[in-house]
């Protein structure tokens, strides 16, 4: 490899708002970086289910529940 040309690497910690912290090497100027999910909190790693229902969604199930009733 060339020698110079690659940005130096440090130590940067990833802070996130459920308030954990982790170290990574990173090319970053800054030494800390906050972020809004990690994989302690988001959903795909936790198992948990979340379902939002908004409207569009509420109006689907209206309607399935709707041709249930009438296939009965």
């Amino acid at each position: 490899m060339k020698q110079g040309i690659h940005p130096a690497s440090k130590l940067v910690k990833y802070i996130c708002s459920c308030g954990n912290i982790i170290e990574a090497i990173s090319t970053l100027k800054e030494s800390e970086l906050r972020v809004e999910i990690c994989s302690k909190c988001h959903p795909f790693y936790t198992g948990e289910q979340r379902i939002l229902k908004t409207w569009a969604v509420d109006k689907f199930y209206a309607r399935m529940k709707k041709s249930e009733i009438l296939k009965k």
